[in-house]
């Protein structure tokens, strides 16, 4: 039974261990933490603020989380449960600052418009069917649509300057969109954690093995300043490092990662180096994915807050590595292989070939190729204000399925032992957004009978007021917990 004298091991200073860090510590006060990471930053790998897109992922502008069904209609499952998570995090964020447990020159989250952008006859007719459908449910209720050109240019002025009047445009606007910088919220906690009796957080020290010993897990650990190479033991392992989570996940050998594999995929942006160009928008603009692009490769042109300073980005592009993590290695993927999963991934890549042709073709694109794509949302963009820069590392999954065989799967994949001593977190976006409810989950597959007590779910509820209710039906709830947070983070 774990329990407050029970000691826990985090692998990976991210927002993920951080997130389950601050929530095992309110829960289990006297609880033993340790938090390893290879680098020698905080979140500097996939919670860094230049790794990922900074948008707080509410599914307000998102249009991959709103496919349209054969029939027409509007898919809105995915949507609902990213805008409802996000609030969640919010949530957490928000009593972290109440009770003063971030530094108060901690800025993480700002205000920033979330919309959708499109153009042609059929995509605006989507994007109408789109936000119809989305002003049924009150989290979305604040959504504003348009048609009008003049309207759109006096929301974003950069996208519609050099349009002509037959262009047909259509965009949804959400003013309570935010833009967060996942690293200075992943530094803020793990600083707070240090803060806390019975946590250790050691950086610069790698995993080098994982092996389960009776009931305990002894893990083999390199301190890459020294070179000292040691054992610890541990009750419970969560494995949150991101891209070199699978790698990790194989070192334990339990059944429960069998199949599972990772592709690797760079990211890249085009960085707006003319402050003048920078000052004139301010918003998170999404489009649609090119015709036999996949989902992943949705573009758009975001406003960033970077340590207090406005940047403005467009992008992603997809590279190709063979690292899984930006400061990885190029062996990563090569010494993932194994017998168990092979087949599941070549199963995968014939099954996605159109997704591989778009890699392909990334990989060789000209600073000219990336431009033309930008000038498709920012007509009158100069190729000399803008600059290539890498992003992080994503890992896409791939899961053997027992039906389909190998599957690309997209979202986040958590993998625990059969004795719920371990867990591991694999996947990607909308991830750092939805980080609080994907640690619940794990709390919820580790700590079933805990998680069932009282005295834990009042814990929970303290730091998450809306916890156990559903802020997609109760709509005053929603209302109530959206003031409360915007509030106390300052926004709006």
């Amino acid at each position: 039974m774990k329990n407050n004298e029970t000691t826990y091991i985090l692998i990976g200073a991210g927002i993920m261990s951080a997130t389950l860090g601050i929530l095992l510590k309110e829960l289990m006060p006297d609880a033993k933490i340790k938090i390893y990471e290879r680098l020698d930053r905080i979140g500097a790998e996939s919670s860094d603020a230049w790794n990922n897109a900074g948008t707080g992922h509410s599914a307000f502008c998102e249009l991959n989380y709103t496919p349209e069904l054969e029939d027409g209609s509007i898919d809105l499952r995915k949507a609902l449960k990213i805008s409802e998570s996000f609030e969640i995090s919010k949530q957490m964020w928000a009593n972290l600052k109440e009770k003063n447990h971030l530094h108060p020159k901690t800025a993480f989250i700002n205000d920033i418009d979330h919309m959708s952008f499109v153009w042609g006859k059929e995509n605006c007719e989507f994007l109408k069917k789109r936000y119809d459908a989305m002003q049924k449910y009150p989290v979305f209720e604040d959504m504003l649509y348009s048609q009008d050109p003049e309207q759109i240019k006096e929301w974003v002025p950069l996208l519609m300057k050099g349009r002509t009047n037959s262009d047909e445009v259509a965009a949804t606007r959400m003013p309570i969109g935010t833009d967060v910088n996942f690293g200075s919220i992943t530094r803020g906690m793990i600083e707070h954690l240090k803060s806390c009796e019975n946590v250790e957080v050691l950086l610069a020290h790698e995993i080098k093995d994982i092996t389960k010993k009776g009931n305990q897990w002894e893990i083999e650990i390199e301190n890459l300043e020294t070179e000292d190479e040691f054992k610890v033991t541990s009750d419970f392992v969560f494995i949150g490092a991101g891209g070199g989570a699978i790698p990790l996940l194989e070192k334990t050998d339990i059944p429960e990662a069998r199949g599972f594999g990772g592709f690797p995929v760079s990211g890249q942006w085009l960085k707006c180096n003319n402050p003048e160009v920078i000052k004139q928008h301010e918003a998170k603009v999404y489009g649609k994915a090119e015709v036999g692009s996949p989902p992943m490769s949705v573009p758009h042109l975001d406003t960033r807050m970077m340590d207090g300073k406005k940047a403005l980005l467009f992008g992603p592009y997809a590279g190709f590595s063979t690292k899984f993590l930006k400061y990885g290695s190029y062996t990563d993927l090569p010494l993932s292989l194994e017998v168990h999963n092979i087949w599941p991934m070549l199963q995968a890549g014939w099954k996605n070939l159109a997704l591989t042709k778009y890699l392909v073709k990334q990989v060789f694109q000209s600073m000219e190729d990336r431009f033309e794509l930008l000038q498709k949302y920012f007509p009158e963009a100069n190729l000399d204000d803008w600059e290539l820069v890498i992003a992080g590392q994503r890992v896409q999954i791939i899961k053997d399925d027992e039906e389909k065989g190998g599957v690309l799967q997209f979202g986040t994949e958590i993998v625990t032992d059969k004795d719920l001593t371990l867990a591991a977190l694999l996947g990607a976006s909308p991830g750092a957004s939805t980080s609080v409810s994907i640690m619940l989950d794990v709390l919820k597959k580790c700590f079933p009978e805990q998680m069932q007590t009282e005295e834990w779910k009042n814990k929970i509820k303290s730091m998450i007021p809306s916890y156990g209710e559903s802020l997609i039906e109760n709509g005053a709830l929603l209302h109530r917990i959206r003031n409360r947070t915007t509030d106390i983070l300052k926004l709006q």
